[in-house]
């Protein structure tokens, strides 16, 4: 897997003080997305053991209470297994800690995908849908456009808690 970036003190992918990774690589190329130089799926750097270890160091701080993963595209098949064993080693590591994930697929599609059941029996919270720039709203928290979704797992059970 190839990231983008990682920021070490996040307060804008989610409730509370967290860490944020951006993946690197993504299929959807949404009409003016934020961050597109997250497109390419061979640029940015190659998220290695050593960048993995820094990036733990940085969860497991103990004022960090959530991590979120976005891009580029984390789901994307390019990406989703490394994802997966990133969000199982943080489970392991910090049990208490938030895992969010923003995603262009739906909820229903993140259900379809290789990966994808294990990947929402390990997070927290789902930010769903392609950004659709003609939905664009501002007063939304956490996503871009009125199409998209924050599902979160209340009792281990999935719930659309858009507004």
């Amino acid at each position: 897997m190839r990231y983008a970036s990682i920021r070490d003190m996040d307060i804008s992918n989610g409730n509370g003080i967290g860490v944020a990774l951006f993946t690197q690589g993504c299929h959807f190329h949404c009409k003016n997305c934020f961050n597109k130089s997250t497109w390419d799926f061979d640029g940015g750097k190659e998220f290695t053991r050593e960048t993995c270890n820094k990036f733990m160091k940085l969860v497991n701080r103990p004022f960090i209470k959530r991590v979120s993963i976005l891009g580029g595209e984390p789901l994307a098949k390019e990406n989703i297994y490394d994802v997966l064993q990133t969000i199982i080693e943080i489970r392991k590591s910090v049990t208490d800690i938030i895992i969010w994930v923003y995603t262009g697929y739906t909820f229903e599609e993140v259900k379809r995908l290789k990966y994808g059941k294990e990947i929402l029996d390990n997070v927290d919270t789902i930010v769903d849908g392609r950004y659709v720039d003609e939905l664009r709203d501002l007063t939304l928290e956490f996503r871009g456009s009125s199409n998209q979704n924050i599902w979160k797992k209340i009792n281990n059970v999935w719930v659309n808690t858009t507004e």
